[in-house]
């Protein structure tokens, strides 16, 4: 941890306990645990999630559940978080600090596809947070916009969206996940329905906002 990094950590509001052994552990049982969403940017969610007041949030990629339980930590008691995860193998764990926490009772953790899952859910979601496989980003979005699962004035946050700095550097043909990212970006940038800002937090999320 660099100076500037410790400086933002000691200035920022502290860590919940259980999301610091949430951390610990996605660490020592996961393959790639840098995908965890970390203090700085889960704090970031819930305090949008106090902020905008959502009820229904979809989270595309639930990980190790550290970025779903931070917004339901932000969420008034009515409100859910649908997350979906493809990697069943990462099921028990997540679940397991989803019951330990106070704010479990609201997320509803879906094994599979979220573009399978989420139009079968009946909802319109208020909030959607976007961190599952890069290569479906414009997938997801079209299915979150033309599919009618966002109304005007929910909130979607498309994270990793510079993507290690690749997206401002030449791309391999056969480089998928940055091609995709990309053309997000493109998609929303050109899309008259929203407006969006791309916040240079970690690895970069793309706040949009659909008019």
């Amino acid at each position: 941890m660099d100076s500037l990094e410790k400086y933002v950590r000691t200035h920022s509001s502290p860590e919940d306990p259980l999301l610091t052994e949430l951390d610990r552990q996605t660490h020592l049982q996961v393959l790639n645990p840098r995908m965890v969403s970390g203090h700085i940017q889960g704090k970031l969610l819930e305090l949008l999630v106090k902020m905008f007041r959502p009820r229904n949030i979809l989270e595309i990629g639930t990980f190790t559940g550290y970025s779903a339980l931070c917004m339901a930590a932000g969420l008034d008691e009515d409100g859910i978080v649908d997350t979906c995860e493809p990697d069943d193998e990462l099921e028990p764990l997540a679940q397991s600090f989803f019951d330990r926490s106070p704010h479990g009772h609201k997320i509803r953790l879906h094994i599979g596809s979220a573009l399978d899952i989420a139009p079968r859910l009946g909802k319109r979601f208020d909030m959607v947070f976007i961190d599952g496989d890069k290569r479906e980003y414009p997938d997801y979005y079209r299915m979150l916009m033309d599919g009618g699962l966002v109304a005007g004035g929910a909130v979607m946050l498309a994270d990793n969206i510079l993507w290690y700095g690749k997206v401002a550097q030449p791309v391999a043909h056969n480089d998928r996940h940055t091609q995709a990212l990309l053309e997000f970006n493109r998609m929303v940038a050109e899309d008259d329905r929203v407006e969006s800002v791309i916040l240079p937090l970690r690895d970069g999320i793309n706040i949009i906002r659909v008019k």
